[in-house]
Formats: structure tokens, sequence, C-alpha cells
């Protein structure tokens, strides 16, 4: 009996690798692969994969951002991919049946496929799936300890940076921009999912495309046509969006200095 597969990360070279070390392996085929979040969501829903080789850190939806996202009864196995074991206990909030870190190693991608071997088509299928929807309707209603620092990459170096350190995030697109000091590092999260992610008693979105830690706010100035922006205390100008004007000035209003 064949498997069906999908392979979903954003990196053509992370997708390649999974799927040439699939081929050794006759009762896995590969029947897609997808380059982010929205499209694997798509792909998943439509023809239902028994399992899904899953990147974590994607632009527009992220691996985790994608299980969630999916109809009910539509959850394939999942063996997710992560350039960073930071983000390993995120990967089993949502009950994936293992994990591989980049560079992946054939001996631990070998030892993963045999896992979901005895997984799939096992008598514990149904168990699984049931303990994997009520990880995922408790997720919806049980509140997640907000994040607390970021991983990101300087050169070849792996760094994690306190979310007590950030200024501002800025959306670059399908990324965010965040500003430490005077250092800056792009990460591959959009500024919705960073948010969702972010202490709201700690952060403040201002914009559609800006979002400040309150604590750096050091006053206002006006600007034409009633608009406004918010001085931080390193200089910073950010103009406050219309749409955000009045949530952001009753915040304002009710802060305590620190």
């Amino acid at each position: 009996m064949k498997h069906s597969v999908l392979i979903v990360d954003d990196e053509p070279l992370a997708r390649r690798g999974v799927f040439l070390r699939l081929q050794a392996h006759e009762d896995f085929q590969v029947i897609g692969e997808c380059s982010n979040g929205r499209e694997a969501v798509d792909f998943i829903n439509a023809h239902m994969p028994d399992l899904v080789f899953l990147d974590i850190q994607m632009p527009i939806l992220n691996g985790i951002e994608v299980i969630r996202s999916l109809k009910a009864g539509r959850q394939p196995f999942v063996i997710f991919l992560t350039a960073f074991d930071h983000y390993v206990m995120r990967a089993f909030e949502v009950h994936a049946i293992d994990y591989l870190l980049k560079p992946v190693d054939d001996a631990r991608f070998n030892a993963s496929l045999n896992h979901a071997r005895r997984v799939l088509g096992a008598k514990e299928t149904t168990t699984y799936n049931q303990r994997f929807q009520k990880v995922l309707d408790e997720s919806v209603v049980s509140p997640k300890e907000p994040l607390r620092e970021l991983t990101v990459r300087v050169g070849r170096q792996v760094r994690f940076v306190s979310v007590e350190d950030i200024d501002w995030i800025e959306a670059q697109g399908d990324y965010a921009e965040v500003h430490v000091g005077t250092q800056t590092h792009l990460i591959r999260e959009s500024l919705n999912a960073l948010e969702n992610r972010l202490d709201t008693g700690a952060f403040l979105r201002i914009h559609r495309s800006a979002i400040v830690r309150l604590s750096r706010i050091v006053g206002l100035n006006s600007l034409p046509n009633r608009y406004w922006a918010l001085i931080l205390k390193n200089g910073t100008s950010l103009r406050v969006s219309r749409t955000y004007s009045d949530p952001v000035r009753k915040i304002l209003r009710r802060r305590t200095p620190d």
C-alpha cells in the first residue's frame, strides 16, 4: 500500500531534498509540493494526503497556522521541518508525529519515516485524529503564553532576540522587519502572525504595517489632515493610521509610565 505525501517548504532546495530521499521508499508517493502555507491549506483540503512534510517557518502562513486552518477531518499526519529547535515545542502543540531539524540527516529522516509507517494505517490512527482535533479545539479557547523571544539569522549565526528589546516591527510583504536599537532583523513571519503571538499589553498596532512596543513611546506629534505620529525613545517617528487612531489614543491615555 502506498501512502500519499505532500511536501511544503518555501525553499526549493529543501523540497527537493525531501523528494529525493523519498524516492528510495516505494511505499510513499509524492502527490504534490507547495511553497507557502496558503497553497498547503488548499491542497490538503482538496487532496487529503496521508502524510505532510511541513516547514514551520514560512511566509503568509507558518506551519502551525496551516494545521490550525484545515477543515475538520482533513488533518493529515505531519512531520515538521525546521531550522531551529526553538520551534519544536510549537510543533508538538498541534500533535505532529515527528520533526526534522534542517539540514536533514539521512539516518534521522529514515527513522522518522519508519515512525510514520507505524502510525499510518495502524489501529491508533483514529485515536490520533481524535487527540489531534482535541488539541486544535483547545488551542482556540485556551490562552497561549505570549512570545518571549524571536529567532533571527545574523550571517551564518542563529541568535535569539528578546521581545523586551524590540522597539517596533514593520511589515515587509509576507515578512517582518524587527527593529532592535540600531539593528534590524528580517524574519519569515507576517506582521499579522506576529501580532497574534505578542503580549497585547506590551505591544500596540498603530498601522497595518507597524507594531510598537508601548514602553518605547515617549510622545506624540500632530500631522496635517488630522493625522498624528508617535515618537519613540530612539527618535523614530511613526505615523498612526486613522483605522487605529481611536484605539491607540485610548490605550495611551490609560498607560502608566515605566
